[in-house]
């Protein structure tokens, strides 16, 4: 749940309104204000600011102010040029449809990025490299989404496995332990699947990395690691799940280079080695072809012609 929403569903006493309502009126232009510059121009106590922070479960006003900036800021970014929910029009025309879509994707990593942070990434890079195993737990199109990270995961020598049967999903939770690295998939957070499986990880001592959208949800707060995805679509009134799905497929992509990045070098010659050994693909394009030697059949005097 996103802290505008919790907000708008929490009660609050005509002073405390005041103060909300203020809030959502000044927006950025309550950051530098203290508690009894904004008492005074809301003419309640400054007593009612720390009500306010405590009802929505933070410790104090600067915390809340903090984090509903934060926010705020995030929500006001970005998609200022087009629709994430209905990027096109009926009447756009192919090439115009072909440049909003490229758009959209532009502005769904950069908005991902910017909510990545240093120590998520760390944290995630770190138990995915520690993991003997990594399970990929998810639903419909995420699930979907994963393969491909699974692929290259498992060329860089990292055992990686998706719970891809319906039903399945709780005894392939059980088969976890402190070895395993869990990776849920769930753009609310609140996926009643998922959210199941949680209580028999932790059971198993396996680690768990969430990504799911900004905000309070528990897949967010009750899981090892936390990575945000875009936070932008409804739920179903949208042409498609544009910015859920690049928002997962990069994400995916900036662990998987994390985790290749930590042995670099070995990870390097070991693709190359498997591509010289085994793709045999021939290409006319000169910007395909490959810079390193490919190895020649030793000639032997078993091969010599008479």
């Amino acid at each position: 749940m996103l802290l505008i929403d919790k907000i708008k569903s929490t009660a609050f006493s005509p002073a405390e309104q005041n103060v909300i309502d203020y809030l959502f009126n000044e927006k950025s232009d309550i950051e530098n204000m203290t508690i009894q510059e904004l008492s005074e121009r809301t003419y309640v106590h400054p007593s009612t600011f720390i009500r306010i922070a405590k009802k929505l479960d933070y410790n104090g006003w600067i915390e809340f102010k903090n984090a509903f900036l934060k926010e705020q800021h995030y929500l006001s970014r970005h998609f200022e040029a087009i629709d994430p929910n209905l990027p096109f029009s009926r009447n756009d025309s192919s090439l115009k449809i072909a440049q909003k879509m490229a758009l959209l994707k532009q502005k769904t990593i950069e908005d991902t990025y910017t909510i990545l942070t240093h120590d998520q990434l760390q944290q995630a890079t770190k138990l995915l490299e520690q993991a003997k195993k990594i399970r990929i737990f998810a639903s419909n199109a995420n699930l979907i989404l994963c393969h491909d990270f699974a692929l290259k995961m498992g060329h860089i020598k990292k055992d990686v496995q998706l719970s891809t049967i319906i039903g399945e999903q709780p005894y392939d939770a059980y088969h976890t332990d402190s070895s395993t690295c869990s990776l849920l998939i769930s753009y609310t957070g609140e996926n009643q699947l998922l959210t199941q499986l949680l209580p028999i990880l932790k059971k198993q001592g396996s680690k768990i990395i969430t990504l799911t959208s900004i905000g309070e949800s528990t897949l967010a707060t009750k899981t090892d690691c936390h990575l945000p995805i875009t936070t932008r679509e409804r739920l179903y009134s949208k042409i498609g799940n544009f910015t859920i799905s690049t928002s997962i497929v990069y994400l995916l992509d900036v662990l998987y280079s994390n985790v290749f990045a930590k042995n670099y070098e070995e990870n390097l010659q070991h693709l190359i080695t498997l591509g010289e050994a085994f793709d045999k693909r021939t290409s006319t394009a000169n910007v395909m072809n490959e810079p390193w030697p490919t190895p020649q059949p030793q000639v032997t005097d078993s091969f010599i012609p008479n």
